[in-house]
């Protein structure tokens, strides 16, 4: 009979325990990059939405693992700087990103025991994006195929071209609140430190504008210098060597927002905050 309990036990949480720690999460909110286009934090003009999906697996009850697709746009414009000679400059850009991420997060408390924690994560994530800007008011061009500062042209070696898909490490932290044992939603930061200088298209200096032309003709030579298309701007081409860009930081990216989770299965909520809760919804006692 004991025997029969004890594999009734087994049963029940090597069934239920599984399902019991997954999360599904829904985020939303506000992206924004850094950058040699803005180097302001949430710039209002630029700072566009993000929208994600996340599964999460409860390793322990205080570490998580989170595997997550967002999907933003981020952007930067000289005009929208308090520096002249940025302004000047007058380049923009925007790209949609998607983002494929693993992260591990860890709570300073238990939310099975408390209403809300402190969390931090890290981890590893892939994306992809595509830079473009905006002949005049209303056509689309993509940059890179453009190699707007001699990118994969003849006589700039230390100009290859860049991947539109690219490793980043996603890093933050936030607060979790548990609206039950179920239900929790979170207020959180998330950095992406880049490998690429090039998400706006912009890191090095001016090439010669000859070169420029004969590789990839006027539209390339439109979109990587735009000054003389603000009034009273220098309708010259830089010469060769002038500073577009700084290659000294890379550029980042980040998200803010709600990431809200429900937790998978039908399992009991046991007896509430300042308890301990039993997640598996199985008998409490077999014997």
């Amino acid at each position: 009979m004991r025997t029969n309990k004890l594999l009734i036990l087994f049963i029940c949480l090597s069934t239920v325990a599984s399902s019991q720690r997954l999360h599904m999460g829904l985020f939303g909110g506000l992206a924004a990059y850094n950058g040699d286009l803005t180097d302001k934090i949430l710039p209002k003009k630029v700072t566009n939405g993000a929208i994600g999906l996340t599964l999460n697996y409860e390793l322990k009850d205080q570490i998580m693992l989170r595997g997550g697709l967002t999907y933003a746009i981020v952007g930067g414009a000289d005009r929208f700087s308090d520096k002249p000679y940025l302004v000047a400059r007058n380049l923009a850009f925007e790209t949609k990103i998607i983002e494929l991420s693993a992260v591990g997060e860890y709570y300073f408390l238990n939310l099975y025991d408390r209403r809300y924690s402190p969390y931090v994560f890290g981890g590893l994530a892939v994306f992809h994006y595509n830079p473009y800007a905006y002949n005049g008011s209303t056509n689309k061009i993509f940059l890179k195929p453009l190699s707007t500062e001699g990118q994969g042209i003849a006589g700039y070696p230390d100009r290859q071209p860049y991947s539109l898909t690219q490793v980043a490490l996603p890093f933050g932290g936030g607060v979790k609140f548990a609206i039950n044992d179920k239900l929790r939603i979170g207020v959180e930061l998330g950095m992406r430190k880049l490998f690429t200088d090039y998400l706006d298209d912009v890191s090095k200096n001016y090439i010669d504008v000859n070169d420029l032309l004969a590789a990839k003709g006027q539209l390339a030579v439109d979109m990587s210098y735009r000054g003389d298309e603000l009034p009273g701007g220098n309708p010259t081409y830089p010469a060769k060597a002038d500073e577009r860009g700084s290659p000294a930081n890379k550029d980042f990216y980040y998200f803010t927002g709600i990431h809200l989770t429900y937790r998978i299965g039908n399992g009991s909520g046991g007896s509430g905050f300042g308890g301990r809760r039993s997640r598996m919804g199985c008998p409490a006692n077999v014997y």
